[in-house]
């Protein structure tokens, strides 16, 4: 019998993860990417699968490699492209990744397309293939950037030289190469010689987010800009496939432009458009609807919700979009004449990957929550309804228990709610409060990383609370927490943490707290701030924030919130004298979203005040080679295996248990 994975950290690990949706253009074929362990169960491998989008059909896998295989793409005539270093003849194991053409008729994929930096996210429009290069700044082509890198290489010479900001992003820096947008027509079974459209871009397309007019003449993409103060904003503008003319489709001062989708008869784009947050408001977000010549602009302003993704309805007349909503993430369907929002989903899922058929017949999707991992669903691109199961590479997975909500009333009348995960039986199980990061974010889609349910197979029950600041809830519920890190969310997770004790399946006695990023900073606050808990776990937490502000990758979004007033006011580390609970610190070096700093701070403060090392009651899990998550497949499992050591000791009363792999 095959072991239980939730109750078998290594089972789990070894469970199939779906990410990414994409339809044919004719409709006919779905692929999604599955990513599962190497056979030394040592990193995780990608490869793409098939599903029917009339789900009578098995899924079958599509491509094989050592290396994986990911970003697919389908031409207009059905071939599909994937970006993947799998070896060529001749090649070298470093290679970089290549553009792959798999053709729909049969056959074996081959390469189309190459760059000495690799190529990345390719889109395929009208008969233009349009990828992302990373290149560095002074190559004139690829064959010059090849060899400047040879030199590089050759000399042992990893030095960046920057002019601007920023320097890292989440877990790797930047340079010294930078992305360049490149297309190409392909031509038969040859490789496509490239067009850079972008030959001297700066830093203005990392993280860009770029879609292909349906004629393949046109590119619009988000464009990074950055001012003298080191602010930086994302506008958007249109490149000529043909020639790399530029010309900017959006640039407002105090707005940040993203997303773009442009519409199936080439005239519209839709977009989302953050407002410049302040140290008293956090701005919001909204969809907006720009003609191609850039000369009007409609904003769907009336809707109190955060916009996540978009997609086009067949024929222009809407966009579908997602958004959080009281724990879900639904999709939405906003009229382009009227503007008028309906809800399509009337389930608990959250939402992704939207795939529109081109005949309207269908609406495609990614399906997850804490009811399950992502799986292919088909919607009604219409009308309101429950989605239909696609059969997807993954199986069910049996959860070790039930899914239930609470809900109470904030100290200002607004409403809090939660998802509670409980394990089988009458109780009273033990409870472990997790609070999420962002801080604007909300417990509705699944995660591989923070699973509550391998903690309720260990017996606990596992609150996942939206206090202030989460989003799915209306402006006013991020507006009562806003520059006020420490006040409204601190009182809304103790409020929904007492709401949930009244319950008598819970056992009041024993409870916990943890959380990661901003999650992780409210461990920190309530760890000097109340002793109710009886252990806390804080991962990737800000703990100084008058340091944390200029050492993240994003120093200019926190510039804006975190005044001198309120680092004051919301700083953890001014309260370190008050924490009497048992802590567990992790930490990844790689971190640049929340660099280790934080923690060896935290870590010095806890050990300068700790009794005796006998009687130290607190712990530091650091990983050296790992970010902001702790992604490795055998991290994931020490991560898990001594949290919950963690736990059992403090929560429990059981004796110390150090991972073998620790010892």
């Amino acid at each position: 019998m095959d072991p239980d994975p939730f109750s078998d950290l290594e089972a789990f690990q070894a469970l199939p993860r779906l990410s990414g949706l994409l339809l044919s253009p004719d409709g006919t074929r779905l692929v999604t990417t599955v990513a599962t362990l190497d056979a030394k169960r040592q990193r995780w491998v990608n490869a793409v699968w098939e599903v029917d989008p009339e789900g009578r059909i098995a899924p079958r896998r599509l491509t094989r490699s050592a290396k994986g295989e990911v970003a697919p793409a389908f031409t207009e005539d059905g071939d599909l492209l994937f970006t993947s270093a799998r070896p060529v003849p001749d090649g070298d194991d470093e290679d970089p990744p290549r553009l792959w053409r798999l053709p729909a008729r049969g056959g074996e994929a081959h390469v189309v397309g190459s760059r000495a930096g690799g190529v990345a996210g390719p889109k395929s429009a009208g008969g233009v293939i349009v990828v992302t290069s990373d290149t560095l700044p002074g190559s004139t082509d690829s064959a010059d950037d090849a060899l400047r890198r040879t030199a590089r290489k050759e000399r042992k010479v990893t030095a960046i030289l920057h002019s601007g900001f920023p320097v890292r992003h989440w877990d790797h820096d930047l340079g010294p190469g930078a992305p360049r947008l490149l297309a190409a027509r392909p031509s038969g079974e040859q490789e496509m010689d490239w067009t850079d459209l972008t030959p001297a871009p700066g830093r203005a397309l990392d993280e860009a987010v770029y879609d292909v007019s349906p004629d393949g003449r046109y590119v619009v993409t988000s464009w990074a800009m950055n001012d003298p103060q080191a602010v930086r904003r994302s506008t958007l503008v249109v490149i000529d496939t043909a020639t790399g003319e530029r010309r900017v489709l959006a640039d407002t001062k105090g707005y940040d432009f993203n997303q773009p989708k442009v519409s199936p008869d080439g005239a519209r784009v839709a977009a989302l458009r953050w407002t410049d947050s302040t140290a008293s408001d956090p701005g919001i977000v909204e969809l907006v609807l720009l003609a191609f010549s850039g000369e009007d602009l409609r904003v769907v302003q009336a809707w109190d919700r955060w916009p996540t993704a978009l997609a086009w309805s067949h024929d222009g007349s809407a966009v579908l979009v997602t958004a959080d909503e009281a724990g879900r993430g639904p999709v939405f369907r906003v009229c382009v004449d009227t503007l008028e929002v309906c809800r399509l989903t009337t389930d608990d899922g959250a939402y992704s990957d939207l795939c529109v058929a081109r005949d309207g017949s269908a609406l495609y999707a990614l399906r997850s929550g804490y009811d399950g991992p992502p799986l292919p669903v088909r919607l009604d691109p219409e009308t309101p309804g429950v989605p239909t199961r696609l059969p997807g590479p993954a199986a069910d997975l049996a959860l070790p228990g039930r899914l239930e909500e609470v809900r109470t009333t904030a100290a200002d009348g607004r409403e809090l709610r939660a998802w509670l995960a409980l394990p089988p039986g009458d109780g009273p199980h033990p409870l472990l409060l997790w609070v999420h990061g962002g801080p604007l974010s909300s417990w509705n889609a699944w995660s591989w990383r923070w699973c509550p349910w391998l903690m309720v197979a260990q017996g606990y029950a596992v609150l996942l609370p939206d206090p202030a600041l989460s989003t799915g809830y209306g402006l006013a519920h991020v507006r009562a927490g806003w520059g006020d890190w420490g006040g409204a969310p601190y009182q809304d997770l103790l409020r929904v943490t007492d709401a949930a004790l009244e319950r008598g399946d819970l056992d009041v006695d024993r409870t916990a707290a943890m959380g990661g990023s901003f999650g992780g900073y409210m461990a920190n606050w309530i760890a000097g701030h109340t002793d109710r808990f009886r252990a806390i776990v804080t991962h990737a937490s800000l703990w100084g924030l008058a340091r944390f502000g200029a050492t993240t990758d994003g120093a200019w979004l926190w510039s804006r919130e975190m005044t001198a007033e309120m680092v004051a006011r919301n700083d953890p580390s001014a309260c370190v004298d008050h924490i009497v609970t048992p802590m567990l610190v992790v930490h990844g070096d790689q971190d640049y979203r929340v660099p280790v700093g934080e923690a060896l701070s935290l870590w010095w403060d806890l050990c300068r005040r700790a009794p005796e090392p006998t009687a130290m009651p607190h712990r530091f899990l650091y990983f050296p080679d790992e970010n902001h998550w702790v992604l490795s497949p055998g991290h994931a499992v020490i991560w898990y295996q001594f949290v919950i050591a963690f736990l059992d000791q403090h929560v429990r009363g059981a004796r110390e248990v150090v991972p073998e792999l620790l010892r």
